[in-house]
């Protein structure tokens, strides 16, 4: 068992020292309070990736959306050159 890079023998150490500076009836109600701590910061940060992902996925959604708009006016532009190389050929061959 390793949390945080204590191990077992730390963790038992840690514990006994709280228990003797603060007394058997105050530890549970700071377990609880450390306990709190730690799920905020998990919240937190579960809540930051999500964020994140999304803020990604829109960026991506957006270059996407870019890039085929760009090769939608490439291919206008080739289709226009192709149509008014034809109308000018037919004109000259009149």
């Amino acid at each position: 068992m390793n949390i945080f890079g204590i191990g077992l023998p730390e963790m038992a150490l840690i514990t006994i020292v709280a228990l003797l500076v603060f007394g058997p009836k105050k530890l549970p109600e700071i377990g609880r309070s450390v306990a709190k701590t730690i799920r905020s910061f998990q919240d937190a940060s579960k809540e930051f990736e999500n964020e994140f992902q999304r803020e990604a996925q829109k960026l991506e959604e957006s270059v996407t959306m870019s890039a085929k708009l760009e090769a939608g006016k490439d291919s206008a532009e080739s289709e226009m050159a192709d149509s008014s190389s034809a109308t000018s050929k037919q004109q000259s061959n009149s």
